[in-house]
């Protein structure tokens, strides 16, 4: 499917003033624990295991992945809750090191201070749990360990610099809650002013903005809210502009890939703006298509080439509960209920405060997603949520493994 905004970078949230949170695209805030959406027709215009050169069509593996080895940099986009997109990205890494053996692998889901954590993993220094357990993933990203971990194992085992991309999500928060120019510099790390937005990107983000359930009236361009929410996107794009660009410069003749969320990448407006702005002119940009996927928006400007994939055929694992979370004050705010979810079925609400899980009380997301995904298929587990009208017990049933 075309890039979602919604959902390929998880939730970002700005917090106004008055201390409330709203929700809109992009998140590097929030821990996704979203299950994957129903499978459709398989889309024409971009075949399941094929590339396509939008707007140009087909063309052989060898074809797209030679055409962009040949760039400096390699943005590959992907929603970070699908396994596929997951295998894709290893495969297509895989194939681009044989092209360009000398490699450098940049992940949005890692912020700066916790690049020793990688450098020592790929150093052979650190057995699987103890490289989590330092890149403090359960706490700054949390989704599916075990579909990244195929990835950093290829890093490890081929002994490929990894770098870390991001930066603090409280720096971003900050941003989206006063604006850029009210963090100080030397609380930015590094990141510079970012260059200013396409009308096309600014049309895109007010959309998301815009249907926000919680918005009050009717939103406008103007509004200082709105402006805040792209500075604090642009700031996202830039940090990683930026890592990837000093890795240009620091690893010359190294082909330079970047793991992040498809909304940064797709339609050149996120990343490939800041890179460009940055004076990097050598950029491809690799996404999967969804079986899904509306072909309209199959354009010349969506990437430089797309990876059609497979229509799932496997329900999702039945331990996702279907929700994206942030640590609160008093618990785990819920940000986003998926459709058709368990979370749903239970009744869990956007805005919905957990405060205990199976009896325990809960401060970290990566708190949730242990005692979810220890869960057995056909179980209940009881769950206490403060909501406005106070405090509310639910039990969520998980549907049992079929057969």
């Amino acid at each position: 499917m075309a890039p979602d905004l919604r959902y390929n970078s998880g939730v970002l949230n700005l917090v106004q003033s008055d201390g409330r949170i709203r929700r809109a695209a992009l998140g590097l805030i929030a821990v996704a624990v979203f299950a994957a959406a129903p499978a459709r027709a398989q889309s024409s215009c971009a075949p399941a295991g094929e590339w396509t050169i939008p707007g140009a069509g087909r063309v052989t593996a060898q074809e797209a992945l030679s055409r962009a080895a040949r760039e400096s940099i390699v943005l590959i986009g992907e929603s970070h809750d699908k396994p596929d997109h997951h295998r894709w990205e290893l495969q297509t890494v895989a194939a681009l090191a044989a092209l360009r053996p000398r490699l450098v692998l940049g992940f949005e889901m890692f912020p700066r201070r916790v690049q020793g954590a990688l450098d020592r993993w790929v150093a052979g220094e650190l057995s699987e749990k103890a490289f989590l357990k330092a890149s403090d993933w359960a706490e700054v990203w949390g989704s599916e360990t075990e579909y990244y971990l195929p990835l950093f194992h290829f890093a490890r085992l081929n002994r490929i610099p990894m770098i870390a991309l991001n930066v603090e999500r409280d720096f971003v928060r900050t941003v989206g809650e006063k604006g850029l120019a009210a963090v100080a510099p030397e609380k930015r790390e590094g990141v510079t002013d970012p260059a200013a937005p396409s009308e096309a990107y600014l049309e895109r983000l007010f959309s998301v903005y815009s249907q926000h359930p919680e918005k009050d009236g009717k939103p406008a361009r103007g509004d200082a809210e709105f402006r805040r929410f792209v500075e604090a996107q642009q700031v996202w794009d830039r940090a990683m502009a930026q890592a990837l660009a000093q890795s240009a410069s620091r690893y010359p003749g190294a082909l330079v890939i970047g793991i992040m969320g498809a909304a940064h990448v797709s339609y050149g407006y996120g990343v490939p703006h800041q890179l460009g702005a940055l004076g990097v002119k050598r950029i491809a940009s690799l996404l999967p298509w969804d079986a899904d996927g509306d072909c309209d928006k199959l354009t010349p400007a969506l990437a430089t080439a797309v990876f059609g994939m497979p229509a799932p055929h496997s329900s999702p694992p039945p331990q996702l509960l279907g929700i994206s979370v942030e640590a609160a004050p008093d618990g785990v705010k819920i940000l986003a209920v998926r459709e058709g979810s368990v979370a749903e079925a239970t009744g869990l609400r956007a805005g919905d405060v957990l405060t205990e899980v199976a009896g325990r009380a809960v401060k970290t997301p990566g708190e949730v997603r242990a005692v979810v995904l220890a869960m057995v298929p056909g179980t209940w587990l009881p769950l206490k949520a403060k909501r406005p009208g106070g405090i509310v017990e639910l039990t969520a049933k998980f549907p049992p493994e079929k057969q």
